[in-house]
């Protein structure tokens, strides 16, 4: 691609420069169904929430990474919660590969993030899912 845009993908796995984030393992939402789709995001803050946010243990990591294929805007924040795509979220079917990694980087406060877990537990009780069609 050559597309100049900085892509980032936040989680709590470890990964190597060169590897492949893919689609295919366990939502970090939800039931934690097979996830058709890999998420990407163009702005630090969302990326910081999917690190924070993330199933795992251990600590959030935010790594830059570049499409391997197409990328869609992410139907779970536009149009839903957000019109348009202000926080610049997307998904693929294709790999994204590490190109770098964001080291110092600021998570939100205690009680924002709490806000934000109680928000998606919410979401959980209620039965609501990632949208992956």
């Amino acid at each position: 691609m050559t597309d100049s845009q900085t892509y980032y993908h936040g989680t709590k796995a470890d990964l190597k420069m060169g590897d492949l984030i893919m689609p295919g393992h366990a939502s970090n939402y939800g039931k934690r169904k097979k996830a058709a789709f890999v998420y990407l995001t163009a702005t630090l803050d969302a990326a910081i929430w999917g690190a924070e946010l993330a199933a795992g243990f251990g600590s959030g990591r935010i790594y830059v990474v570049e499409p391997t294929g197409p990328i869609e805007n992410d139907p779970n924040l536009t149009d839903k919660k957000f019109p348009g795509n202000p926080t610049k979220s997307y998904r693929s079917r294709h790999g994204f590969r590490v190109i770098g990694e964001v080291t110092e980087w600021e998570g939100h406060s205690p009680e924002r993030l709490k806000q934000m877990r109680d928000g998606i537990e919410e979401l959980e009780r209620r039965g609501i899912e990632a949208i992956e069609d």
